[in-house]
């Protein structure tokens, strides 16, 4: 089954965000769906999972906790689980590197900032290196804490940028900056579950990006 590694090189883009909102989808859709937190100077997906599985109402998201070499474990678990989601540190690490030896997708949150896009060539040549073990791995950009104002340009600007990276492509789907991101986070849920339509929208449209990619 599918394993989707969601990773940069910059903390802050809301990769810990990505992941659970991922999650959160993919479970509501009925399949069975692991975190795999590799952050362990945060264990924020962990953290959330655990306030989840307090609310009986929520369909279940399993999450465990893997550091290092992650290479073998993300074999193993991926054939126990629809989708195995590994949330990496936001920085190059041996769990960045060694997940993209094994993952079928990779998201890589990005926000609409030259701080943030700076990052990308690197990510591109870790990529590229990682694709001659991994020929099946196939890698996307999301933009991330996107302005809601409508005069804003920063996601146009973001777009132009990528052009001269056609190994990173952006894809449709864009997370918007909105409090219902991290009003869910406390509760264990995904903005799906909570009472904010646009938002909503925004997980749902990348969710199925995530599932054409594979």
């Amino acid at each position: 089954m599918p394993v989707v590694l969601v990773g940069s090189q910059k903390g802050g883009p809301g990769k810990t965000t990505t992941t659970v909102n991922v999650a959160a989808e993919l479970a509501r859709l009925g399949h069975d769906v692991l975190i795999v937190d590799c952050d362990k100077s945060t264990e924020s997906s962990t953290t959330w999972a655990q306030d989840r599985a307090e609310d009986d109402s929520l369909p279940r998201v399993h999450a465990i906790q893997k550091t290092g070499n992650v290479r073998e474990a993300l074999k193993d678990l991926a054939t126990r689980y629809d989708y195995v989601i590994v949330d990496a540190p936001g920085h190059d690490s041996q769990e960045l590197r060694t997940a993209m030896t094994v993952a079928d997708l990779m998201i890589i949150p990005t926000r609409p900032s030259q701080f943030d896009l700076d990052t990308l060539p690197g990510m591109a040549g870790l990529i590229e290196a990682a694709q001659d073990m991994n020929p099946k791995l196939r890698a996307f950009v999301l933009l991330t804490q996107v302005p809601t104002d409508s005069n804003a340009t920063e996601q146009d600007e973001a777009k132009d940028y990528l052009r001269d990276y056609p190994q990173l492509p952006l894809i449709d789907a864009a997370l918007k900056i909105r409090k219902a991101y991290r009003d869910s986070i406390p509760t264990g849920r995904g903005v799906i579950e909570m009472p904010n339509a646009k938002a909503k929208a925004e997980v749902q449209v990348l969710v199925k990006e995530i599932q054409g990619c594979l």
